[in-house]
């Protein structure tokens, strides 16, 4: 895998740039009439994939604030305001990597809240989050108005694996040394369920881009082609 330095805000203006052409050439398809394939108006979806401690929201907001600066909507998304309740998450205990992978995450509201919505003839309501970790109930959010032309970005962990409808991914990878490193103590028991991640998902090869940040002041990316 060859890489090039990069800064973070540099990385989100590369991304800009990108979901800025694709958006171009949706307004050309739409100028040849609606009824072309992919001519209506919409949403562009991204996904930055990563462990907690790659810090996949700076990203996110580094992202979010370049798109807004050009005149363009984006709403940020944490895949963490859509935990399960406690009681699904810990029913095999606090620290079961089976049940990380697979159950700690609601990824049926997501589809439902937040991708639903933003689909060719959705709404654009989208709830940017359900479930409150710390009190262990709802959290009552009101939803978000996302118009047309806008980008909703989604980050967090193990987002690679199920079939999200991303216009644009970005997986942040951390050695598995780094990750160690930088991942708490009280979390290090996820470094298995992340490991599984790696060799089952192939999360860098789904990806549209990857991001190398085991130092998070030198990062280093794939770049994207197209």
């Amino acid at each position: 895998m060859q890489l090039e330095p990069i800064t973070w805000q540099r990385l989100a203006e590369r991304l800009a740039d990108h979901l800025d052409e694709r958006e171009r050439e949706r307004e050309r398809e739409r100028e040849r009439g609606p009824e072309d394939e992919g001519g209506g108006a919409g949403w562009q979806r991204v996904g930055i994939d990563g462990a907690p401690a790659a810090g996949t929201g700076m990203a996110a907001d580094h992202l979010a604030e370049t798109l807004r600066s050009r005149g363009r909507p984006a709403l940020v998304v944490a895949a963490d305001g859509f935990l399960r309740p406690a009681s699904l998450r810990f029913e095999f205990g606090r620290e079961d990597v089976d049940t990380y992978l697979g159950g700690w995450y609601d990824t049926a509201a997501l589809w439902r809240e937040v991708f639903g919505p933003t689909d060719p003839g959705g709404t654009g309501r989208v709830l940017p989050d359900l479930w409150d970790p710390v009190t262990d109930r709802a959290t009552r959010s009101p939803y978000t108005e996302l118009p047309p032309g806008g980008v909703l970005i989604v980050h967090g962990p193990l987002l690679l694996g199920h079939w999200f409808p991303f216009d644009l991914s970005v997986h942040i990878r951390l050695s598995p040394g780094a990750l160690a490193r930088r991942t708490e103590e009280s979390a290090r028991w996820t470094l298995p369920a992340f490991a599984r991640y790696e060799a089952e998902t192939d999360p860098a090869a789904q990806a549209d881009a990857v991001v190398r940040a085991d130092d998070p002041r030198h990062p280093a990316w794939t770049g994207l082609d197209g």
